[in-house]
């Protein structure tokens, strides 16, 4: 897309973002129903903070699909915003009231009041999130949408989230730099974000906290400030680029760049320094970590800077870390390879609620093909979560979307990373469909 289209096409968002936020100034008591991951509570966070400013009183749900039940429930509401879900879903159609999608999942769901990326040639799983078109309709939050970015995964910011950054940038609330993007850089003590790094993987230090303890002390890091552990942004920034540098040096020695270990990092300067809250991806993790666990609430609280809800989710962050840490053992000595794409069934032990993010983070290792994977939904529903590459040459959200109109299911998403729930039983026949929906068109890439 040249400058000048991408230009027009940012106007029209911006315009039909009017259009939306002058719809639901008229509303009188609308129920918003988000998603629970953190793109769904950070737009969730975007509107409700919206219609509070603007005194609409409204109700909310947090939920992990919109299936026919859901649509049942709801249906004596009048008016009703969908934040982050509703656009893949069919049967949002069947709803007769006063209906917004504020989305950026592909489209199937057309006959209400949209906004949504893909409407404008934008790609919903790489430009804009659920948060950012939340932002388009209400103008206020930059930073909480830049966080509900990266937690979808869209990084480095280009498209329309970078127009959301540079806000930000302008009202002081965002920052960019260049730097070393390992995670804990604010609330991490400095061996262990050494340590605890495993995408990327350090050799010799991720792993084993002595050794990056003695790395540090070797290349003369402090450690401590007054009995207090440090932590990376505790360091003078020449003490920073030392660190940089001393890696660099030692990663050569393995015949690793360190550029793999830099690249745009987005700060939240109002927010607290050492907290998990100051560096976008770690507040991401957070939020996810809230949502995932069953507690949005804590999570939304977060947003509107809750400062009693903080050590709530901090905890419920570790909570989030070790079950991670147990799936992805699991996953590594559980996947299958298929011919056509790489197979995880992790039903009765990895919760449904992070199958998506497990195969997410091993999918970085196993790039050569597609990778599927499944949990335990309830009874006799079972969650799927697929991954892909751009250079697979599939769409994985029409995929499962078509799957799911022959078996009884509910699935879509986006082009490389989709959802669905489907019956226990259609499993086999979900598989084969799945094998044969790609068999033609993927094209398998050199493993990296």
């Amino acid at each position: 897309m040249d400058n000048e289209q991408n230009d027009k096409n940012l106007e029209k968002m911006i315009e039909k973002g009017e259009e939306i936020l002058n719809h639901i100034l008229k509303m009188k008591n609308p129920l918003v129903v988000h998603h629970y991951d953190c793109d769904g509570i950070t737009s969730g966070a975007i509107v409700m903070k919206g219609l509070e400013k603007n005194k609409i009183r409204f109700d909310s749900v947090c939920i992990r699909k919109v299936d026919s039940d859901f649509i049942k429930k709801i249906k004596d509401r009048n008016e009703v915003i969908f934040v982050d879900l509703g656009a893949s879903s069919a049967v949002v159609d069947d709803l007769k009231n006063d209906v917004v999608i504020i989305d950026h999942h592909q489209m199937v769901s057309k006959n209400h009041l949209q906004i949504n990326p893909h409407m404008f040639g934008y790609d919903g799983g790489r430009e804009l999130s659920a948060s950012g078109a939340a932002y388009f309709v209400f103008r206020e939050m930059e930073d909480i949408a830049i966080v509900g970015a990266v937690g979808d995964v869209q990084y480095p910011l280009v498209g329309p989230n970078r127009y959301i950054l540079h806000n930000g940038e302008k009202k002081g609330i965002l920052k960019t730099m260049t730097d070393i993007t390992l995670y804990g850089k604010t609330s991490r003590p400095l061996p262990y974000m050494l340590s605890y790094s495993d995408s990327p993987f350090i050799p010799m230090l991720t792993g084993n906290e002595k050794e990056a303890i003695n790395f540090l002390s070797d290349n003369g890091i402090p450690l401590k400030k007054g009995g207090k552990w440090l932590t990376y942004y505790d360091l003078t920034e020449e003490m920073r680029k030392k660190l940089i540098g001393a890696l660099a040096e030692y990663l050569s020695m393995w015949s690793i760049d360190i550029q793999s270990f830099l690249g745009e990092v987005y700060l939240l300067p109002t927010w607290p320094k050492n907290t998990p809250y100051f560096v976008a991806q770690e507040f991401a993790t957070v939020l996810n970590a809230c949502g995932r666990n069953n507690k949005e609430n804590v999570g939304l609280k977060v947003c509107f800077r809750d400062k009693n809800a903080f050590k709530s989710a901090e905890e419920l962050l570790n909570i989030h870390k070790k079950n991670l840490r147990e799936g992805i053992m699991y996953a590594k000595k559980h996947t299958i390879e298929f011919s056509n794409f790489y197979y995880l069934d992790g039903r009765g032990m990895i919760p449904d609620s992070i199958i998506g993010v497990v195969i997410g983070m091993l999918f970085s290792s196993k790039r050569k093909k597609p990778y599927l994977g499944i949990a335990e939904y309830s009874s006799d529903e079972i969650k799927v979560s697929t991954r892909a590459l751009k250079e697979h040459n599939v769409n994985l959200g029409k995929i499962l979307s078509n799957i799911c109109k022959k078996i009884g299911g509910v699935g879509g998403g986006h082009e490389l990373a989709a959802g669905a729930t489907i019956p226990e039983d259609k499993l086999n026949e979900f598989l084969l469909l799945f094998n044969d929906e790609i068999v033609n068109t993927v094209k398998f890439i050199e493993q990296s």
